[in-house]
């Protein structure tokens, strides 16, 4: 299972790990290009978001989900929905961009547009 936003069905997609590299309930920090991507794969279902949390910057990826999909940032405690990117709890009140997702023969892709 993939998340993949309607919108993005058109766009270009990157692979930017294995599908086996990310348990169920962990987020991968991975590098696309100049950006840093945290991969999350909750319960299965594969989310791509900003690694720099919209707070301060703090690190989101290499880290386990909280709850089946949330992500806290260590270093001021954000918690970010990685389904949508939302701000469930501050200091950060700016939602993570998120990018579609989709997988295939075992590798995950992300579109960044």
């Amino acid at each position: 299972m993939a998340h993949a936003p309607a919108a993005d069905v058109g766009a270009a997609f990157t692979p930017v790990a294995k599908v086996d590299d990310i348990p169920s309930g962990w987020v991968l920090r991975v590098r696309l290009g100049a950006r840093s991507l945290a991969i999350a794969n909750s319960d299965g279902a594969f989310y791509a978001l900003d690694d720099s949390c919209s707070h301060a910057g703090g690190p989101l990826g290499d880290n386990r989900l909280r709850e089946g999909c949330f992500v806290e940032c260590p270093w001021h405690n954000s918690v970010f929905d990685v389904r949508t990117g939302e701000a469930c709890r501050g200091p950060a009140r700016a939602a993570q961009p998120t990018y579609a997702v989709r997988i295939e023969d075992g590798i995950v892709l992300v579109a960044l547009d």
